[in-house]
């Protein structure tokens, strides 16, 4: 029996001679647990410094590529989210139909450049059927001033347009019944130019629903073809080649 008891001591101690250097660190364990359960509880743990400078480096250390993509993708974001419409517009006559209704994008530093795109329609007067028109617009706002409560006045508005209505009656390239050379300009797509003056109400913030201006205007235009016609025909007047129109415009960003 001796040499049994003898052997179970010789056994338990390098045992312990083994697990002594280990000792400190199962007790620092230990404790780091029995803290870690008591705060979880009651307390909103931070990392560490040392934790956060790795989660840091980490970060630090992501390959180019991932850089990459990430620009690549807020390009991608960048480029649809140019094309969501900031103003709508309703305009009444101009050469591009009775009544219009279209979306339009503001631009450059100061918001000086509008471009629409606008459908409308001419009543039945002489035809069985109504028209429709489709109008791509520029608009180029120069300066603004500032008139206060809320007003604002743009003395000066002007640009360019194209138009065009939907109908077999209109044509592109000149028919053959005619002579080569007869007409010489398309009847399906007319050049405008126009001036104007805009004043604008800044809706205030308390009252905004759908929009945070509403822009009231006016506009003086003429085509191609009443120009050419002015310069061949002296007895016209400005009325003859002039034409009126007004505006609204909602600014929805």
């Amino acid at each position: 029996m001796e040499p049994t008891i003898m052997k179970q001591l010789n056994f338990k101690k390098i045992f312990l001679n083994l697990l002594w250097p280990l000792l400190p660190f199962t007790a620092q364990a230990q404790e780091n647990n029995t803290l870690y359960s008591i705060l979880s509880k009651d307390s909103i743990l931070v990392p560490s410094p040392s934790v956060q400078n790795q989660e840091e480096d980490i970060v630090t250390q992501m390959p180019n590529r991932h850089h990459k993509y990430d620009k690549r993708v807020h390009r991608y974001r960048r480029a649809w989210e140019a094309l969501i419409p900031t103003h709508t517009k309703l305009q009444y006559a101009g050469g591009m139909g009775l009544l219009s209704w279209g979306i339009g994008w503001d631009y450059g530093k100061r918001g000086q450049w509008e471009t629409d795109l606008l459908l409308g329609f001419i009543p039945r007067y002489s035809s069985k059927h109504f028209k429709m028109t489709m109008t791509l617009k520029q608009n180029y706002i120069p300066w603004s001033i500032w008139l206060g409560k809320d007003l604002s006045l743009e003395p000066l508005t002007t640009g360019i347009y194209f138009n065009t209505v939907f109908s077999d009656d209109f044509w592109t390239s000149e028919p053959e019944r005619y002579p080569r050379g007869y007409y010489g300009f398309s009847t399906r797509i007319r050049t405008h130019i126009f001036l104007g003056q805009r004043v604008r109400f800044d809706v205030p913030e308390k009252y905004r629903k759908f929009s945070k201006s509403i822009t009231a205007f006016y506009e003086i235009s003429t085509c191609d073809l009443y120009v050419v016609s002015a310069f061949n025909n002296s007895y016209l007047k400005p009325d003859d080649y002039l034409r009126l129109s007004f505006g609204l415009k909602f600014q929805i960003f």
